[in-house]
Formats: C-alpha cells, structure tokens, sequence
C-alpha cells in the first residue's frame, strides 16, 4: 500500500497534489496523513482532543468570515501552487501590509512543520500574484505574534527537500517513531506502531 499516494486518491483529487493542511501532520508523523483519511468519515467528536476542538472553534471565525469587516484582509483565501504541487487555504493576508497570517489556537513552540506550512502557502501566495512581505504566526489565547524568515536561500532548499520527501514516502517505509509523539496522537488506537510501543 503506498502511503502518501494512497491518502490523496482517497479524497479524489489529483494524486500528484500534496494538501497544505497535511504537512504539518505529516512531520508530526506520516502514518498520521494516512489514518486521518479513515477517521474523516466518522464525527470528530468521536476522536478529536481537546486542543484539536479548541483549534477548530478558533478558525471558525475565518470560515465563517466575522474575523473582521475590513476590506484590507483577505480571509479563507483557497490557493494553488503549480511549481510544488500543492493546495489549500490561507488563514488571513493582509493587502495593505502585505503579511500573511497563519493563526494557532496556542503556539508554546515552533515546529518544522508549522514553517512548511506557511512557506507552501507563501508560495501558493506569491505564484497566484500576491506580494508576501512578511509571514507572522498568530497565537490566539495568549495574543502574541511570531515572525516567521522569508523562504529564501537555505530555508527555500530546505523547503524543497522536504516536499520531495514527503513526495516519495510510501506508507510501508521504514522511519524513527517518537514515543512521545505517539503518547499524544489521537491516531494511536489505530497504529500499530504507537501501540506496540505502549507495551
């Protein structure tokens, strides 16, 4: 069964597109892409953690569009990159200041993958014709702003290389499991991986 191939043709779309949203998760773990497509068809209350509902409820105010009545902010934007494959959407951009937003619930770190994130929506941005001067990460419960480095020089390539392994990863592919990680993942029923390490 092939890993990442497999997660996207469950969704039906082009198996070649990689979903912004699933980088993140897949730097968390990759099995975690794939056992996210069998629990979308169930209710999430019936799997979702606490901070993952509280995450939720935080966005709700950019798909609803009430974030704010300014017609400088661009809101729940869906974006396209051609050159990387990928797809998605971006929390808020600001047309004046031209700054996109990623908005957390809490940040009390940041991770590799929340750096992907927002550089393939940069990316999306910017070949759809968007000036992106500054990427900012927004912690929504305590208030604070994190600036995030343009994806230029060794951060671009180290972008790239990741998008390329995260392109070539099959599911039956060896990789270092993080028994902390399992500990907090709401997949870990369901893995075999998490479980065998729990005994």
């Amino acid at each position: 069964m092939d890993g990442l191939q497999f997660e996207i043709q469950t969704i039906d779309m082009d198996p070649t597109v990689i979903l912004i949203s699933e980088l993140n998760d897949f730097v968390f773990c990759p099995k975690s892409v794939y056992l996210h497509h069998i629990y979308a068809r169930f209710d999430q209350s019936l799997y979702h953690e606490t901070f993952q509902t509280e995450g939720k409820i935080a966005h709700e105010t950019i798909d609803r569009w009430t974030y704010s009545t300014k017609k400088r902010w661009i809101k729940g934007l869906s974006v396209y990159c051609r050159k990387y494959g990928l797809m998605g959407k971006i929390d808020l951009y600001d047309q004046e200041r031209k700054i996109l937003v990623e908005r957390k619930n809490l940040i009390r770190k940041l991770y590799d993958g929340q750096y992907l994130q927002v550089y393939a929506q940069y990316f999306a941005l910017r070949e759809m014709g968007y000036e992106v001067g500054a990427i900012k990460i927004h912690s929504l419960k305590d208030n604070k702003n994190y600036d995030i480095p343009l994806p230029l020089g060794m951060e671009k390539i180290r972008f790239e290389s990741r998008i390329e392994r995260i392109r070539a990863f099959r599911f039956g592919d060896f990789f270092t499991q993080n028994p902390k990680k399992c500990a907090r993942c709401i997949y870990s029923e369901l893995c075999d991986t998490a479980i065998s390490q729990s005994k």
